[in-house]
């Protein structure tokens, strides 16, 4: 025999795996509808432990391992097929269908707007993206974002959730897991920081220089050829701008953008000091209200996984038997417990695919804590 007739072999075998593979997906499609009719939920551990059993049992020796992860695979396959067939009855996939099913509702163009910091900074370029001529209003913390969108007293907050060279901005991620605000937005702006000081300052008598912790990773390089300068965190880069023009010593400066440079009349002590030149800070527009905007195709979620073998393997696989593609993972430790970690996930599948509810549903009732962040589109 050569290698054709193995692969002919082969063939065979697959047509034949292909038909069992259905026989067994018609199978589970009644075991759904018993399950939903008795209220007996889809994950059932007890019963995938006893055919694991008996796999390892019949297959030999050598493929005994390789065998069980298939039907681990199989297991994931049936419950994601078992989530798209019954009509699932959580508040999430409810609403979430319910607001696909309601009639399109444009995203505003104008609207009140809640950003960190004071005028000059990246979010308010990032607000006048998502709305012509903002009412914005700035507030010192990004907590105070989330208080002001949750409190009714802005429509929308803006935020500054990752860059690419400095990464995801945790303290953001922290804010979205304690408050129920909706992410219904995001955008992505170029940011390029200047060293900035009041008017007729020289870059030799800089002795402290100020700015956001982002902004200070971001431009690590600059700072470290600047010895003896002092660097401070600071809440905003321009807020930072604005505290800096009016030092009269001349001996501070800020890393802020031209921006600043313009509307607190500065000097520009030094242009694009940033690490790399294509620095980019992704924006997400929040709102109070659970609302999802046509054409949205992006959405963010959290989960706390269960300690138990193959749970983070499990939840992947429900990605991949839908085919959504996962553009963000992200593991972050939860503060006050014993080793627990949270995890984020940007998942990219439209609201109008079939999939998209089941998936979504699913994912709420795979055994771990789970939170919604919202489903949006990302605008250029």
């Amino acid at each position: 025999m050569d290698l054709t007739d193995y692969r002919n072999e082969i063939d065979a075998i697959d047509a034949d795996i292909c038909r069992l593979f259905e026989s067994r997906m018609r199978v589970v499609e009644k075991v759904s509808a018993y399950k939903a009719e008795h209220g007996i939920p889809i994950d059932c551990s007890g019963r995938e432990s006893q055919i694991l059993t008996k796999v390892s049992k019949t297959l030999s020796p050598d493929i005994k391992d390789l065998g069980l992860s298939l039907y681990r695979s199989i297991f994931d396959i049936s419950k994601a097929y078992e989530a798209m067939t019954q009509e699932n009855q959580s508040e999430l996939y409810q609403s979430l269908k319910a607001l696909i099913s309601e009639k399109p509702i444009a995203f505003p163009r104008r609207a009140t707007v809640a950003c960190q910091g004071c005028e000059g900074a990246y979010s308010q370029v990032a607000a006048e993206k998502f709305f012509d001529a903002p009412d914005i209003s700035f507030t010192p913390s990004f907590e105070g974002v989330i208080k002001m969108v949750s409190e009714g007293v802005c429509e929308y907050g803006v935020l500054p959730i990752e860059n690419s060279t400095a990464g995801s901005v945790n303290a953001i991620y922290d804010l979205l897991a304690t408050y129920d605000v909706n992410i219904v937005r995001s955008t992505r702006v170029l940011v390029e920081h200047n060293l900035l000081a009041a008017r007729g300052a020289k870059l030799e008598d800089i002795k402290t220089i100020y700015s956001h912790p982002q902004a200070i990773s971001q431009c690590s390089n600059y700072l470290h050829s600047l010895p003896g300068v002092k660097v401070i965190p600071y809440e905003n880069t321009a807020m930072a701008a604005a505290m800096v023009a009016k030092d009269e010593t001349r001996s501070s400066a800020s890393i802020s953008s031209a921006t600043c440079a313009r509307l607190y009349n500065m000097e520009t002590l030094a242009s694009s000091v940033q690490n790399y030149g294509n620095n980019r800070t992704r924006f997400v527009c929040i709102c109070s209200k659970r609302v999802i905007y046509p054409g949205s195709n992006r959405t963010s979620i959290m989960m706390v996984m269960d300690h138990k073998p193959r749970q983070l393997y499990s939840v992947m696989s429900r990605f991949n038997a839908t085919g959504a593609n996962l553009v963000k993972l992200e593991s972050r430790p939860i503060p006050n417990s014993d080793f627990e970690f949270m995890f984020y996930f940007d998942i990219e599948l439209s609201m109008y695919d079939d999939k998209f509810l089941s998936l979504i549903s699913e994912l709420d009732n795979c055994g771990a804590k789970f939170k919604y962040l919202g489903t949006y589109l990302e605008v250029v």
